[in-house]
């Protein structure tokens, strides 16, 4: 049995599957309280689905980008219960699980989402038959910059602001919007987590890593 945890957002999930194939999931907005919350949440999804932690097998985490709190409660979490357990463990970043929700679309898909100081965090990517293939790697940029460098058909989608949204139909007349997605990224996370493991593309504990797009501001020395 393996545990998907998402905490990138104060809309945080997590999930219990089996090879992949989703056996319960708890989604809740947290209100950036992942570190308090987290554990005993998990503790109700097990019991919800009749389950101990030693049950568990792997732990697949969203490593963002997002919030530095709830990514850090995520990832330190997985880490910690895989290091308890011996599980297998993988990592899935935050704009591909907002793209997966889409994956049999033929456009480019954009998922975005604010990242604070007026800028977007935002990546590409294409449906292929193995999955998605990533075109444009999360970077940060201001809605105009993000809009002009986007393809002309994209599909967007994630947090589009009202700003956003009214710059793509300036800009972009032949793009789309998807209509928002209120299910927990954690399902799909039981999904692309397992198929990384079986394709051998699993990640020692210690090596996960919370995706951070802007530099830590660090003050002047004391």
């Amino acid at each position: 049995m393996e545990l998907s945890i998402d905490t990138a957002s104060d809309l945080a999930s997590v999930a219990l599957s089996r090879e992949g194939r989703l056996e319960a999931a708890i989604t809740w907005q947290c209100r950036r309280a992942q570190s308090v919350e987290l554990l005993p949440t998990i503790d109700r999804l097990l019991r919800q689905a009749g389950a101990a932690k030693q049950d568990l097998t792997a732990a697949f985490v969203c490593l963002g980008p997002g919030g530095y709190t709830g990514l850090r409660a995520g990832v330190a979490t997985a880490q910690g219960l895989a290091f308890a357990l011996g599980l297998a463990t993988a990592g899935v970043g935050r704009l591909e699980l907002d793209a997966a929700v889409l994956y049999a679309s033929d456009r480019p898909i954009v998922p975005l989402h604010s990242a604070g100081r007026g800028e977007m965090a935002w990546a590409v990517y294409e449906s292929t038959d193995e999955g998605l293939r990533e075109l444009r790697s999360p970077a940060l940029s201001l809605p105009e910059a993000l809009v002009e460098q986007a393809p002309a058909d994209a599909l967007f989608c994630g947090e589009v602001t009202p700003e956003v949204a009214e710059l793509i139909a300036l800009q972009l007349p032949s793009a789309k919007i998807a209509p928002p997605h209120e299910k927990g990224r954690a399902v799909d996370l039981a999904r692309i987590g397992f198929q990384r493991l079986a394709a051998g593309k699993g990640v020692e504990p210690a090596l996960l890593r919370p995706l951070y797009l802007r530099e830590p501001v660090i003050g002047p020395p004391r």
